[in-house]
């Protein structure tokens, strides 16, 4: 077991999956009216044509060229005549197999990922773990289609695995290429930057220290009685999952006097006195940061195309849905009584100010449903997407339902961050609330397919990932089901509208 396995199980339902939507849904579908007919121009060699209702950067068009030019001698060489052009080699289901490649890939770079987290981790328990997050409802049914989505996850995962290797250079390349996909994933190279700083800063020092306790160590004699203590101390030593990365984190965590303060005191004050030889490791970020902001200011804005469908706004209503969701589809995680018992445990341990943070969560809830929930025109005019019928049939069922589904939000959100905490220090974790929140505040159209990313990270840093093989399984169940019944309703239960000709299906 291991990343081949991750490949290879994952591509039992990736191709004869494409298979079956290429044969049911052979035409572009949704956003592909966009994205097929741009990535064609480019297979016509007409780099400079640009469809003005597009809102991403070409970076999904370039890879499929790159995935295309792969293919294309093998094509030619299964055709009887050699006439087929490059530009007629580019149809939709081949420009969707760019994506089925991308689902691959990131099944095995999670697998890498959860082994360098979890070195102590077994192959067959890494492999199901990866193999579980590569179901992810929201991942799975776009490796499918000829969006954005999965290429980008995939960029994302590579340039968080080479910053994790230490590889800062090669990271922020990966970073740059997901921006070139997506524009947001600038926030997402910005958290993996600052994951590598606060390493720098909080976990070099002390594996400085020890390394210095070590060698200090080795040069003492070594008696029968140092020799027996030594052996007790391995003995004493608990058998954990947790990786490098996480076993001191863990460690810190647990100690009254290194808590979210002192992380912030010390993040500062070691950044200081590294500040040289952290600008030279991180130059790679800051350069790729410069010229995101250089196309700011050339473009006008952050979207490309669509500028007026697209205007940032301040949907704070946006991270409330996305706890709420993420907590759904992990649903064994928050809603047990197990779980419900450790949130009460934490606020019991400092009441008065847990009292006061739970009261602010409220606040802050109602106030975020109260001014910044934003229905956009198309969240009410397209029946084709599921946030259509849970904002009609569950979130305006009544005016109150809006304001009783806050608690369930603040409970949500407290339950991944307490899930965060056991495994990552609290200045981590704070960094990755503030990026969720960079990323989809400013965005006012509920799509639940901006959620993965945060979730992905979710899911590879808590301590879902010490969780037992069951748990993992039933997750991997609700998946599946949901998938099943996703994916049958877009393939079999087509319908029409009467103001439009063609056929529509439902998807997220």
């Amino acid at each position: 077991m291991g990343k081949l396995a991750v490949a290879a199980i994952t591509s039992l339902w990736v191709i004869p999956m494409s298979m079956i939507v290429n044969h049911i849904v052979p035409d572009p579908y949704m956003d592909e009216i966009f994205h097929v007919p741009q990535a064609q121009q480019y297979c016509n060699g007409n780099l400079k044509s640009w469809d003005p209702m597009i809102t991403t950067p070409p970076g999904l068009y370039y890879l499929s060229l790159a995935h295309i030019a792969s293919l294309f001698p093998g094509m030619l060489l299964m055709r009887t005549t050699a006439s087929q052009s490059f530009s007629e080699a580019c149809s939709t289901s081949v420009l969707r197999s760019t994506n089925a490649v991308f689902a691959v890939l990131c099944g095995v770079l999670v697998f890498e990922i959860i082994k360098l987290l979890g070195p102590n981790l077994s192959d067959r328990k890494a492999t199901l773990m990866a193999l579980v997050m590569t179901l992810y409802p929201l991942h799975w049914f776009f490796n499918f289609l000829y969006y954005t989505d999965v290429a980008s996850l995939t960029a994302f995962l590579a340039m968080y695995l080479a910053s994790l290797r230490k590889r800062y250079f090669l990271s922020a390349l990966f970073g740059a290429l997901a921006i070139f996909i997506r524009q947001t994933n600038v926030v997402w190279m910005l958290f993996v930057a600052c994951s590598g700083v606060l390493d720098f800063t909080l976990d070099l020092p002390r594996q400085k220290e020890k390394q210095k306790v070590d060698q200090a160590s080795d040069h003492e004699s070594i008696d029968g009685k140092e020799a027996t203590l030594r052996s007790s101390l391995r003995k004493r030593k608990p058998d954990s999952s947790l990786g490098r990365f996480d076993r001191a984190i863990s460690t810190s965590s647990t100690d009254a006097t290194k808590g979210l303060v002192y992380d912030v005191y010390t993040v500062i004050k070691t950044s200081w006195s590294m500040k040289w030889k952290l600008l030279v490791t991180f130059s790679p970020f800051i350069v790729v940061v410069l010229a995101f902001g250089v196309f700011i200011i050339w473009n006008g804005g952050i979207v490309l195309g669509a500028k007026e469908d697209h205007v940032v706004s301040p949907h704070f209503a946006q991270i409330m849905y996305f706890s709420l969701v993420s907590a759904v589809f992990t649903a064994p995680l928050h809603f047990s009584v197990a779980q419900l018992r450790t949130l009460l445990q934490e606020l019991r341990i400092n009441w008065p100010l847990s009292l006061v943070l739970t009261l602010v969560a409220l606040i802050a809830g109602f106030a975020s449903i109260h001014f910044f929930s934003l229905a956009h025109p198309y969240l009410l005019a397209d029946n084709r997407h599921y946030p259509f019928y849970l904002w009609r049939k569950i979130i305006n069922a009544h005016w109150l339902m809006k304001y009783m589904l806050v608690p369930v939000y603040i409970y949500s959100w407290f339950s991944i961050l307490t899930l965060l905490a056991k495994n990552r220090r609290k200045i981590w974790v704070l960094v990755y609330f503030l990026a969720t929140c960079a990323v989809l505040v400013p965005t006012p159209l509920i799509e639940f397919r901006y959620y993965t990313i945060p979730f992905y990270i979710f899911m590879l840093h808590s301590s879902v990932r010490n969780s037992g093989c069951a748990t993992w399984l039933l997750i991997g169940t609700i998946f599946v089901c949901i998938n099943v019944f996703t994916m049958g309703m877009f393939l079999f239960r087509p319908f029409k509208w009467s103001h439009e000709d063609g056929v529509q299906r439902f998807i997220w």
